[in-house]
């Protein structure tokens, strides 16, 4: 069994728990860990855990609101951390904590009970990389941070039991916000954010029998809202907006459960 929660999602800080357990054996990654190490601590205790209950820590790419404090985290509790050649490289650090784990695109990663497929995606970011999670009987795919869709990225996410998507902005929001032209540019471009539209082109892709779980992640503040991301993903799901949980940039949500 897989159970997942958000400890927060959006520009402020992104980071995902993700348990599973087989028999009396439990496994936690951290992916992600974009807030600083005290905030980060006192977010694991709302949801229930300790820094000191992980077993992993994933970065998905550079930008400070997902790297924040892995490397100080990674250091203080020895814990093994994965990110890409890329990833570090950018991130210029000078001493390498003794956990530090270079992950490749489609080149699985046992950590525990959980089965980790990095796999790559369009975002500007020096060598960003998506996750799929497996106990071997169902899959949870975490996909933020991404301009645009690609037949590779689409491959990786088909099939999956729960989907944690991106749903930073809506078109027009963006065009009739405050941002200068090039942060409009940038964000909506196919190496920035994915607008709600084509979150609902990937959720169509990824619609089977066995997804139980919708989380739309990763909104903007002055871009999008709860409901019309919902209203977006619930035509794309043919279901309501009942089902489609939200991700809160403060509380992220709260744990969600796949058998």
């Amino acid at each position: 069994m897989i159970r997942f929660c958000s400890l927060g999602s959006g520009s402020s800080g992104n980071a995902t728990v993700v348990e599973a357990t087989s028999g009396i054996s439990t496994t936690r990654l951290l992916v992600d860990a974009g807030f600083s190490l005290r905030e980060l601590e006192t977010r694991l205790v709302r949801a229930g855990l300790g820094a000191c209950d992980l077993d992993a820590i994933f970065v998905t790419h550079e930008h400070g609101d997902h790297v924040g404090c892995a490397v100080a985290m990674a250091a203080r509790y020895e814990l093994p951390l994965w990110m890409s050649r890329g990833t570090w490289r950018t991130l210029g650090e000078p001493v390498a904590p003794a956990g530090l784990r270079f992950a490749r695109d489609d080149e699985s990663i046992a950590v525990g009970d959980l089965e980790l497929l990095p796999f790559t995606v369009a975002h500007d970011a020096a060598e960003p990389l998506q996750l799929r999670c497996s106990d071997g009987s169902v899959r949870l795919v975490i996909l933020t941070d991404l301009g645009s869709i690609t037949t590779h990225m689409l491959d990786r996410v088909s099939g999956c039991d729960a989907l944690v998507l991106e749903c930073n902005h809506d078109v027009a929001m963006l065009a009739a916000s405050r941002y200068p032209p090039s942060l409009k540019a940038r964000i909506g471009g196919r190496l920035g954010h994915l607008s709600n539209a084509t979150a609902t082109d990937v959720l169509h892709h990824c619609m089977n029998a066995r997804l139980k779980h919708i989380v739309a992640a990763h909104l903007s503040r002055e871009n999008n809202r709860p409901e019309i991301a919902r209203t977006a993903l619930a035509a794309g799901s043919g279901g309501t907006g009942q089902d489609i949980v939200v991700a809160d940039p403060l509380r992220g949500f709260d744990w969600l459960s796949i058998a």
